[in-house]
């Protein structure tokens, strides 16, 4: 038996040795993929757990933005009760998960009508883990003479 070294293909010759006398089978890492696949689940559960929390904080600052431009808006044109009008109108279109623990203040100065929402981040998995960040959108409509 001779091992033959050569740039390309490594130690060859023993391999081969060691094929024909039995001792490297094709039954000994049966189930290998498996196993690591296995292994390799609750990661790619964590990772994409996480991509699906960003996304909700990507989804928070888009709807906190929005509602407040649109309280903004209600309350600037409104000719009785303002601040009812905005409360109301920034918490509309918002899903049942951020309303519940929505803030919403309005009010401003006299040409410049302004509404701040601020909204907590729901969590995908709320018994894991609590991120307790708020995101606050802010936004401001000109007042419309009555």
């Amino acid at each position: 038996m001779t091992t033959t070294r050569t740039a390309r293909s490594g130690i060859r010759g023993r391999i081969t040795a060691l094929r024909d006398r039995g001792g490297l089978g094709r039954n000994r890492d049966r189930g290998q993929t498996a196993v690591e696949f296995l292994g390799m689940t609750p990661f790619i559960i964590l990772i994409m757990l996480v991509l699906w929390e960003c996304a909700l904080i990507g989804y928070t600052f888009s709807l906190a933005g929005n509602a407040a431009d649109v309280g903004a808006r209600k309350g600037s044109g409104a000719e009785f009760a303002p601040g009812a009008a905005c409360r109301q109108g920034a918490l509309k279109d918002l899903p049942d998960a951020w309303s519940e623990s929505a803030d919403v203040s309005c009010g401003g100065g006299s040409g410049l009508y302004e509404a701040t929402v601020k909204l907590k981040v729901p969590v995908l998995v709320p018994g894991l883990f609590d991120l307790d960040t708020e995101i606050t959108g802010k936004a401001g409509s000109p007042r419309e003479d009555q």
